[in-house]
C-alpha cells in the first residue's frame, strides 16, 4: 500500500489548484452565492474542455478513464479552492449510478453528455422523514402500462433546479425488508408534474425540494434492476461519501494556511499573535486534525478504489472529518478575531461549508452506529 500520490496526480493537484485560483476568485464564489442559477456556465463549459466531467468515465464514452483517487486529489481542490455549481451531483451522485448500473444505450445515451459538459445530473434520495438508509425511501413509482408513475417528495436534491435529469430513487413494492422493492430512476428533469424549490440552507448550496407529481417515467428509463436498486445505492454513497469528504479535507487545508499565515502577520502588544501560547496550541491541534483527515481520506480511498472492503473506512473517515472541519474551521474564526466572523472575510465561507457537509451522506452520530456495527457491538 502506497499513498504518495503518483506524478500524474501532482500534475493534477497543481493545474486544478492553479486553474480554480485564477478562474473561481471568492469574489465570484460570493456571486455565485446570491444567483439564481448558483454556478457560472462559462466556468462549467471550461472544465469540461480540462476533461474533468468525464475524469473517471471509461474512453469509450469520451471520458479520460482516470480512477477514483484522482477524482479524490482533484475534489480536495475544489473543497480547498470553493467551487460553487453542478460537478458533486453530476460526476459523482449523478453518472456513477450509470456507469454501476446503466445498460449499454443507457451509457451510451448520457456519459459521453456528461463528459462535455453538456448534461446536468443529480440524485433525489432523501426525504422529509429524515431517515437515512432504504427505510427513509417513501415515494412510490407505480407501473401503469409501459411506463411508471412517480409521487413523493425529495429534499436536499443538490442543484436540481438547474438539472436536466434527475435520478429518483423510487418504491416500487414492499418487501420483507427495506432494502427490497428499491428501484432507480432516470426522469427528465422538465417532465410534466415535476415542482422544484431552492432550499435556503447556511452553506448557499442549492439545495431543493423536489415533489413528483403523477410524473410518468418511460420504462426503458429503469436504472438496473426492478425492485433491487438498493446495492447500486450503497454502492453510489460510499463513493460520494469519501468524494464529499475529499471536498472538506480541501476545505480544512485552506482554513488552516489561511490562518497560519494571519497569526504570523496579525500583531497584538508589539508582537505576532502566533508567538502567543492559546494561539500556537490552537494551530497545532488545527494541525493535527488537518493531517490526520488527510490520512485517513486518503487510506478509505484507495481501498474504494482497490475493490477492498472499506465500510468501516469510510465511516470513521466521515465521522471523523466531520468534527475535523468544524474544529478547524471555529478555531479559525476564533483566531481571526471580529473580522473573522464578517461575510466580507473569507473564513466565513468555509465555516458556513463545514456545518453544512457535516450532515450530508450521514452525520458523526450515523456514522459512528456503523462502526460499532462493524466491530461487534
Amino acid at each position: 500500500m502506497n499513498l504518495d500520490l503518483t506524478e500524474e496526480q501532482e500534475m493534477l493537484r497543481t493545474s486544478a489548484r492553479d486553474f480554480l485560483s485564477k478562474e473561481c476568485p471568492k469574489t465570484l464564489v460570493r456571486e455565485l452565492e446570491e444567483d439564481e442559477k448558483g454556478y457560472s456556465p462559462e466556468l462549467w463549459r471550461k472544465m469540461a474542455e480540462l476533461g474533468w466531467m468525464g475524469l473517471v468515465l471509461p474512453e469509450e464514452y469520451d471520458g479520460m478513464g482516470m480512477g477514483f483517487m484522482d477524482l479524490v486529489i482533484l475534489l480536495q481542490e475544489m473543497g480547498r479552492n470553493i467551487l460553487p455549481g453542478p460537478f458533486f451531483c453530476t460526476v459523482v451522485t449523478g453518472s456513477l449510478p450509470i456507469l454501476f448500473a446503466g445498460t449499454d444505450e443507457q451509457k451510451k445515451e448520457f456519459l459521453p453528455k456528461v463528459a462535455s459538459g453538456e448534461l446536468i445530473l443529480t440524485l433525489a434520495l432523501s426525504e422529509p422523514n429524515a431517515l437515512y438508509g432504504a427505510v427513509g425511501v417513501e415515494t412510490k413509482a407505480v407501473a401503469q402500462g409501459d411506463s411508471f408513475v412517480i409521487n413523493g417528495t425529495k429534499l436536499f436534491v443538490e442543484n436540481a433546479h438547474i438539472a436536466d435529469c434527475i435520478i429518483c430513487v423510487a418504491r416500487t413494492k414492499e418487501g420483507s425488508s427495506p432494502e427490497e422493492g428499491i428501484t432507480l430512476f432516470l426522469v427528465d428533469a422538465k417532465s410534466p408534474g415535476i415542482k422544484c424549490e431552492v432550499m435556503p440552507t447556511i452553506g448557499a448550496d442549492k439545495l431543493c425540494e423536489v415533489v413528483f407529481e403523477n410524473v410518468s417515467v418511460p420504462q426503458k428509463n429503469m436504472l438496473g434492476e426492478l425492485h433491487n436498486s438498493w446495492p447500486v445505492i450503497e454502492k453510489v454513497l460510499e463513493h460520494a461519501t469519501i468524494a464529499k469528504c475529499a471536498e472538506m479535507v480541501g476545505g480544512a487545508e485552506a482554513s488552516l494556511d489561511m490562518t497560519l499565515s494571519y497569526v504570523k502577520e496579525r500583531e497584538q502588544y508589539g508582537k505576532p499573535i502566533g508567538s502567543f501560547q492559546v494561539i500556537q496550541h490552537y494551530c497545532a491541534n488545527m494541525w493535527t486534525k488537518v493531517d490526520t483527515s488527510r490520512s485517513i481520506l486518503y487510506l478509505a480511498a484507495w481501498k474504494l478504489a482497490e475493490g477492498l472492503p472499506a465500510t468501516m473506512d469510510i465511516a470513521v473517515a466521515k465521522g471523523w472529518i466531520n468534527d475535523s472541519y468544524l474544529f478547524v474551521t471555529e478555531r479559525a474564526v476564533q483566531c481571526h478575531g471580529a473580522i473573522g466572523t464578517t461575510r466580507d472575510h473569507d473564513i466565513g465561507l468555509y465555516y458556513r461549508r463545514a456545518k453544512s457537509t457535516e450532515v450530508a451522506f450521514g452525520n458523526t452520530d450515523f456514522q459512528k452506529e456503523i462502526v460499532a456495527q462493524q466491530i461487534g457491538l
